[in-house]
């Protein structure tokens, strides 16, 4: 692994997106709530930037009529198609084939029970050592 300084983390406001570049890779760093994350900004899906997305919370719903946020602003949500990445892990929830005008059957089931997307947005481990960001690229 190499190591890359690639931002001042006090120059770094909160729930702020930016791209920075280490290593030749493009890359959008979060920092939400004081901590740091890195994917490759580069949407698996359709290849937009990921840095110029949004920031999204995760809704859970026990059934019609009744949700609650979850997770504040851990999900990074694409410029183009609106799929929406996790910040921690990479994984999207959205599947191509689901996302046409189609009926189908629906359940209600646990969270934990759904099938996850085929996309994942690949993570970059990211530090903070004194005042700087620092990522690790392969």
């Amino acid at each position: 692994m190499t190591r890359h300084v690639v931002a001042e983390a006090s120059d770094f406001a909160d729930r702020e997106i930016r791209r920075v570049e280490a290593g030749g890779k493009a890359i959008a760093l979060v920092r939400v709530d004081g901590a740091f994350f890195a994917l490759l900004d580069r949407c698996p899906h359709g290849g937009a930037a990921l840095s110029g997305g949004r920031l999204a919370h995760q809704v859970e719903s026990s059934g019609p009529g009744d949700y609650r946020i979850c997770r504040r602003d851990e999900m990074l949500r694409c410029p183009w198609h609106g799929w929406e990445y996790d910040l921690k892990t990479g994984q999207s929830w959205s599947d191509p084939k689901s996302t046409r005008t189609r009926a189908f059957a629906a359940e209600n089931v646990a969270g934990d029970e759904l099938v996850k997307g085929p996309y994942v947005a690949e993570t970059i481990p990211v530090t903070v050592e004194g005042d700087y960001v620092v990522v690790e690229l392969p």
